[in-house]
């Protein structure tokens, strides 16, 4: 799974998980886009490889993921106990 790092690792600026302004390279190391477009020049500080967005991860409440996980549960069990056809 992606690690999502919690800041720009050259300016420190706080990125949430669903912030749209964080870039990452291919080995996750995570900068704003302020940094990555103008100090760095779409190039890796640490790695030499360019950046892309980093995907958005919707911030879930605890009460929401259990919620999630009992409908998923709920859904498998559903189709284990699914009418046998003639």
């Amino acid at each position: 799974m992606l690690e999502i790092r919690p800041n720009c690792e050259w300016c420190d600026k706080d990125l949430p998980p669903d912030s749209n302004e964080a870039r990452i390279c291919s080995y996750e190391c995570t900068y704003c886009s302020e940094c990555a477009e103008t100090v760095l020049h779409n190039v890796c500080a640490t790695f030499g490889g360019g950046f892309a967005q980093r995907p958005i991860r919707p911030i879930i409440t605890a009460v929401a993921r259990n919620l999630v996980t009992i409908a998923n549960a709920l859904c498998r069990s559903r189709q284990k106990w699914a009418a046998p056809t003639p």
